[in-house]
């Protein structure tokens, strides 16, 4: 097969086939045409870019600025909210322990006295009840000392009677009344 033979027909980069040889936009025959084309082409460009595209760009950029300064200024309210809301959570917390200590001051406070009032009473009923144990005490005492001696007495009688005397009473109860004194 034989090779295309190349040539330049009519100023055109063509082979003999017709078909372009080479890079075409490096033909120096069509390098008028190109640059009329690469014009119109970035004029269009242009045109679009600035009536179309960038209009509406510019707008989105617009849009989002105010969206965020609005969404900053939100921002700045709401954590100015958050800082007067936890000031005041501070506050009513305080409060609210400085209210249950002064209650539970007075819950003590009562406490207290009732507590004393109740020990008060105790105090007298047991006083009192110590008194009359007391009181009860001396009496059996005396009862008891006053049973001894008549027992002794008896006793001492029967004691003499039973060696062979004869008990005289006024010795015995003498006896017996010296004996219980601690002589």
């Amino acid at each position: 097969m034989a090779e295309p033979i190349e040539q330049e027909l009519a100023g055109e980069c063509v082979n003999s086939i017709g078909n372009a040889i080479g890079m075409p936009q490096l033909c120096d025959a069509w390098f008028g045409n190109q640059i009329f084309w690469l014009i119109v082409t970035l004029v269009v460009i242009y045109l679009v870019l600035t009536k179309i595209a960038l209009p509406r760009i510019s707008a989105v950029l617009a849009e989002r600025s105010g969206t965020i300064s609005n969404d900053l200024a939100a921002a700045e309210d709401l954590k100015r909210q958050a800082v007067e809301a936890e000031a005041a959570y501070e506050k009513a917390l305080a409060d609210a322990r400085s209210e249950a200590q002064r209650i539970s001051e007075e819950a003590r406070a009562s406490i207290k006295s009732d507590l004393d009032a109740a020990i008060a009473r105790a105090d007298e009923k047991i006083a009192a009840k110590s008194a009359e144990s007391e009181k009860q005490i001396a009496e059996i005492r005396a009862g008891a000392m006053t049973s001894v001696a008549e027992v002794a007495r008896d006793v001492a009688g029967e004691i003499v009677k039973a060696l062979g005397g004869k008990a005289d009473a006024s010795a015995v109860n003498a006896a017996v009344d010296a004996r219980v004194k601690g002589n």
